[in-house]
């Protein structure tokens, strides 16, 4: 089969099929996304030591980094829609790594939130990658005629 021609298929389904409900989910993981992002660079000694702490003790500084800007970028990109999934592409090798590498050390049965909400970010991450942006985003706005947007 082919893949490119399977994906524009799925993306006119959900563009046909989304309901508006969908997009305040988006928006608010973006928000949420960049708020995780502000955190990271007003704590980065708090996300070194995660990181230090992991499986991967290399882990450089220059990846605390690029996790607070990723979160802080992407947040803004994937609440907005605009180029949502390419945002979500940078957001998921972080994701992972915190679901399966960092946060699985506290357990999954402790008082540990942010391996949920880890878990519940990379789910709705993986929803919205194949899902699209959805009706109220940049992405449709600059798509589709001005007249069409709210229909």
């Amino acid at each position: 089969m082919n893949l490119t021609h399977d994906m524009h298929r799925v993306e006119r389904w959900a563009d046909t099929h989304h309901p508006i409900w969908i997009d305040f989910i988006r928006i608010a993981l973006g928000v949420y996304i960049f708020a995780k992002g502000i955190m990271f660079i007003q704590d980065t000694q708090a996300l070194q030591h995660i990181m230090r702490n992991s499986q991967f003790e290399w882990v450089s500084f220059g990846m605390a980094h690029y996790v607070a800007f990723a979160h802080l970028v992407g947040g803004l990109l994937i609440a907005m829609g605009l180029l949502t999934r390419v945002a979500i592409l940078f957001q998921l090798p972080i994701l992972i790594g915190a679901v399966f590498f960092i946060n699985p050390q506290r357990g999954f049965y402790s008082e540990n939130t942010e391996l949920w909400s880890s878990i519940i970010v990379l789910i709705l991450l993986l929803f919205f990658l194949v899902w699209g942006s959805g009706r109220f985003s940049v992405d449709r706005l600059i798509r589709k005629p001005k007249r069409d947007w709210l229909y």
